[in-house]
């Protein structure tokens, strides 16, 4: 089976493990689901990445808009990855995957810290290498975290898993006219503020030549044909031939 890219980067939304109905903030069943997901593309040959955020458990934007201050929530943030990138770990490695946690925060009882070389050699191994805790910087998201380490392991895509199919011209939940990109430019994605990623994630990205794209985690398949460089959701890229709608 050929895959058009080799190495990825997944980045999964922290609130894509929240189940708002069971008030549950990391939903078994969902995290079951990404480790299958993810283990069947390992097995396609692919050498996987993951960056998860952890808004379903804090996000430090909104913990500063209720009292607490930045920096003390982002780092609170950071350790909300650390908790889900356990979860996902545990459901990887009962289903044989194996897998390792890497921290860019010191909690050396329960996660390696960030190590180039090793993250490259666990890769060559075959494991799936969760990246917790961003960049270990505040004032940084989890996007731009992602595209950092999809640029240190010399990813071949970004993959930005979400509840949603890709980017839209405008909200299609208030604009029915609102079509959806098939291609996309660097380029346009910030002059139009698309928010796809923040500037600084699409800034390393763009430099880096490594394209990315957003489709729903949730389709049935979306992201073994994201890897096979199938049509699935939005394609952000240098797009030669300008950015193309649906």
């Amino acid at each position: 089976m050929a895959l058009q890219y080799r190495r990825l980067l997944l980045k999964l939304s922290g609130e894509v493990l929240l189940n708002r109905q069971s008030g549950l903030s990391i939903d078994p069943d969902v995290v079951a689901l990404m480790a299958t997901r993810i283990r069947t593309v390992v097995e396609m040959g692919a050498e996987v990445c993951v960056v998860l955020g952890g808004g379903n458990i804090f996000r430090g934007l909104s913990g500063a808009q209720h009292g607490i201050e930045r920096s003390t929530g982002d780092y609170m943030g950071m350790l909300a990855t650390i908790i889900n990138g356990l979860a996902l770990q545990n459901a990887l490695e009962s289903q044989g995957v194996q897998t390792r946690v890497q921290t860019a925060i010191a909690m050396q009882q329960i996660a390696e810290p960030f190590i180039h070389r090793k993250a490259m050699r666990h890769l060559e191994k075959g494991r799936v290498v969760i990246f917790g805790a961003g960049t270990g910087n505040p004032y940084f998201s989890t996007d731009t975290a992602a595209a950092l380490r999809a640029s240190e392991m010399g990813a071949d895509v970004l993959l930005k898993a979400t509840k949603v199919d890709g980017v839209y011209t405008a909200d299609p939940n208030l604009d029915p006219a609102a079509k959806r990109y098939r291609h996309l430019s660097y380029h346009d994605a910030l002059t139009q503020s698309l928010r796809v990623m923040d500037s600084a994630a699409f800034a390393l990205c763009m430099e880096n030549h490594i394209p990315i794209v957003v489709f729903d985690f949730f389709e049935e398949g979306s992201l073994e044909k994201a890897v096979e460089g199938k049509p699935v959701g939005t394609l952000v890229s240098s797009c030669p031939e300008g950015s193309v709608t649906y």
